[in-house]
C-alpha cells in the first residue's frame, strides 16, 4: 500500500504505525538520520538467482514441486549490508527471469538516506505493477540495514513484545500415507501442525495424523474444495478433529461462496490466495474470519505492517505466513509475529540448503533474537 493510500484510510487506521518505527525511538532516528545526511554515502543493491532444495516433495491440491527458485538480494550503505529474499511459488506468477529484470531496474543509488523508506519504497512499488516478491527483496534488506543503523532488530523499532509471539505450524504436505505419517514423527518439536488439503483424500490425509498424535491442526486446502456444501461438511467433521481453522477452502473467485460458508462455519475462514495487498483486503471484510499476511505476496514489510493493523481495525485475525524461504526471508516475516493470532513460519525448515541462521522455534514457539535489522547471519557468502 501506498503511503498516500494509506493516509486515505486514516479513519479505519487511527494510531496505526506511519513508518514501521516506534515513536520512543524517533529522536535515536532522527540523530541518526541527520549523521547520514552529512555523510552522502549512497545505497547500493546487488541480487543473485538461488535454488531452494526441499527435503521432500511438496505437494498441494494444485501441483508438487522439489524446488523453489528464490533470488537473494543485499543492500550496502557506508559499508553496513542489510540482506532480503524473493521466493517464487508457482501460484505467484514470479520467476528468476521476472525477479532479475525487475530488479535490474532498481536504481537505490540516487538515495542517500535509508531512513526515508516511505520514499524508497515508493519509488521501487512505482517502477511496475506487480512483482510483490522482487519489491519484498528490496524492503527486506532496507529494514535490515536501518535496523543495524540503530543497532536494533525491527520488532524493537515498531515496539512490539517478543513475548507474545505465537506458536508457530509447522506444514504437512499431501502425501502416501506412510510418508505423512513419517513427517508427523519429524515434526515432533512442534505444537501445531498444518495440514494440506484439496486433492480428494481429505479425511485419510486427517485420519492417519490423528492415528499418530492428537496436536492441534490448521488445514489449507490452497482452494481445492470447489462446493460450499462440501466445505461446510468438512468444516464441522473437522471441529471434531482438533482443527483450530480452515485456510482458503475454495477458489478466491467464489466470493459469495465462501461468504456463505463463513457466516456458517464452526471454525474460521481464513483468506491467503484470496489476498494479496491490503486493497484485496479491504473488499473482503465479512467474506473472511481472517487473513494470511506473507511478504512475498504483499511486497515486504512495510506493506505487510501496514496490513496487520487494518486487518485488527476490521475485527480480523492475523496470521504470519511464509513461503519456501531462507531463513532471511522467515526471520523477516518473524518480525512482525507478535501482531499475529497465528504463525506460520517454516519455510526455512523445509529445506536442505538454508544459507542463513536466523530466527528459532523453541518448544514450538516463535523465538525472536536481539540481532539488528532482521536478525540473521550469513552461514555462507552469497555476495
Amino acid at each position: 500500500m501506498k503511503k498516500r493510500e494509506f493516509i486515505k484510510y486514516g479513519g479505519l487506521l487511527a494510531g496505526a504505525l506511519m513508518t514501521g518505527t516506534a515513536p520512543v525511538l524517533a529522536n535515536e532516528i532522527e540523530k541518526r538520520s541527520g549523521q547520514i545526511k552529512r555523510k552522502k554515502a549512497l545505497l547500493k543493491l546487488k541480487f543473485t538467482p538461488y535454488e531452494l532444495q526441499l527435503k521432500h516433495v511438496f505437494t498441494i491440491a494444485s501441483n508438487s514441486r522439489t524446488t523453489t527458485p528464490v533470488v537473494l538480494t543485499e543492500i550496502e550503505y557506508d559499508g553496513i549490508k542489510g540482506h532480503g529474499e524473493a521466493s517464487m511459488p508457482p501460484y505467484l506468477g514470479e520467476s528468476h527471469e521476472t525477479v532479475l529484470k525487475f530488479l535490474s531496474q532498481v536504481n537505490l543509488g540516487q538515495f542517500s538516506d535509508p531512513f526515508l523508506m516511505e520514499d524508497i519504497l515508493e519509488y521501487v512499488d512505482n517502477i511496475m505493477p506487480g512483482n510483490h516478491a522482487a519489491k519484498a527483496s528490496v524492503d527486506i534488506a532496507l529494514h535490515d540495514v536501518v535496523g543495524k543503523i540503530l543497532g536494533k532488530p525491527c520488532f524493537r523499532l515498531w515496539g512490539l513484545d517478543p513475548m507474545k509471539t505465537p506458536d508457530t505450524s509447522f506444514t504437512i504436505g499431501i502425501d502416501t500415507p506412510e510418508v505423512v505419517k513419517q513427517k508427523v514423527l519429524e515434526a515432533a518439536p512442534y505444537n501445531v501442525l498444518k495440514v494440506k488439503l484439496g486433492a480428494g483424500d481429505d479425511r485419510i490425509m486427517i485420519d492417519t495424523i490423528r492415528s499418530v498424535t492428537d496436536k492441534p491442526l490448521c488445514v489449507d486446502a490452497n482452494q481445492g474444495w470447489k462446493d460450499k456444501n462440501y466445505a461446510l461438511e468438512m468444516a464441522h467433521w473437522l471441529r471434531e478433529k482438533n482443527v483450530m481453522f480452515i485456510e482458503q477452502p475454495m477458489p478466491k473467485s467464489q466470493i459469495g461462496d465462501i461468504a456463505w460458508l463463513t457466516q456458517n462455519s464452526p471454525l474460521p475462514v481464513i483468506a491467503d490466495e484470496a489476498v494479496q495487498t491490503a486493497d484485496d483486503l479491504l473488499v473482503l471484510k465479512g467474506v473472511y474470519s481472517g487473513v494470511n499476511i506473507k511478504l512475498m505476496k504483499c511486497g515486504g514489510m512495510n506493506a505487510a505492517i501496514k496490513m496487520a493493523y487494518l486487518a485488527k481495525a476490521m475485527n480480523m485475525k492475523i496470521m504470519i505466513g511464509c513461503m519456501t524461504e531462507t531463513s532471511c526471508a522467515v526471520s523477516a516475516a518473524a518480525q512482525l509475529s507478535p501482531l499475529a493470532n497465528w504463525a506460520d513460519l517454516d519455510g526455512n525448515l523445509l529445506i536442505n540448503n538454508d544459507c542463513y541462521e536466523g530466527m528459532l522455534i523453541k518448544n514450538g514457539k516463535v523465538s525472536l533474537n536481539e540481532k539488528p535489522g532482521i536478525g540473521i547471519i550469513e552461514k555462507e557468502k552469497i555476495f
